[in-house]
């Protein structure tokens, strides 16, 4: 009901049911818009003075799907990326088979999907960039990619995953100021200095988990049941625009 009131709609109203949404949805994908829009919405908010550019913060998140059930020789032939050679027979169950989405392991923990890789204006936490990959990817693999021109002169931050002799080339190339977690190693551990300053870091840094956090907990959106790279990239590419939409109303409450 709150919802209809907020579209101004009375319950005698003929709305679309949600297989017709679905549908809606579905076109957009399949005629690659959801990125322009979503790039059309950061120029209204730069428009407005809600993108400060004072800083980007960059971070990963799994984006779970169902788990699939295949034999050892077909999950060996889809991790070679030849899946689409598979279940050529079968149309119907290769229709809900994903086999872009892969395994990972972090913290001990298994995950099957994908990443949402996001870039974050760090004062006013609108997502100024993202890209989405497989769960197998590592978070500073798209540090190049997210990263352009645009930000160059601003402070850099991510957590201890962004360093490396690698990730610094990156990070200098594209102009910025390196504010990235240090990392400790065997052998090598941390200063009290370093482990202070990655104290301070972090402060700032963590803003991005809000982000992810109100995904999860508020839009439900870190396990999706869509198949393919190219549908989950268009989930994603929606759950960030909702949540860039939901900030500009914070801020423009403030």
């Amino acid at each position: 009901m709150s919802f209809m009131r907020f579209l101004n709609l009375s319950i005698a109203d003929d709305i679309p049911d949600s297989k017709t949404v679905w549908h809606f949805k579905e076109q957009l994908i399949d005629l690659e818009v959801l990125e322009p829009i979503f790039d059309l919405f950061l120029v209204k908010l730069k428009a407005l003075g809600l993108i400060v550019n004072e800083g980007k913060i960059i971070d990963a998140s799994f984006v779970e799907v169902p788990i699939q059930r295949n034999s050892k020789e077909k999950n060996k032939v889809i991790k070679e990326g030849k899946g689409s050679e598979l279940w050529n027979d079968e149309p119907h169950k290769k229709a809900q088979k994903d086999i872009d989405a892969r395994w990972t392991v972090k913290n001990n923990v298994n995950f099957f999907g994908y990443k949402n890789h996001a870039k974050v204006d760090q004062k006013s936490k609108i997502i100024t960039g993202f890209t989405v990959t497989d769960a197998s990817v590592h978070d500073s693999q798209e540090t190049d990619n997210l990263l352009d021109e645009n930000d160059r002169g601003e402070e850099f931050y991510g957590d201890s995953a962004y360093t490396g002799e690698k990730q610094e080339r990156i990070i200098e190339k594209k102009g910025l100021k390196n504010r990235a977690c240090e990392k400790g190693y065997k052998n090598k551990p941390l200063t009290q200095k370093q482990k202070e300053s990655n104290k301070e870091k972090s402060k700032i840094r963590s803003r991005v988990e809000h982000i992810f956090g109100f995904m999860e907990n508020s839009m439900t959106g870190m396990y999706l049941h869509s198949i393919g790279e190219k549908r989950i990239k268009g989930a994603i590419t929606l759950m960030n625009l909702t949540y860039n939409m939901f900030r500009s109303v914070q801020l423009q409450s403030i």
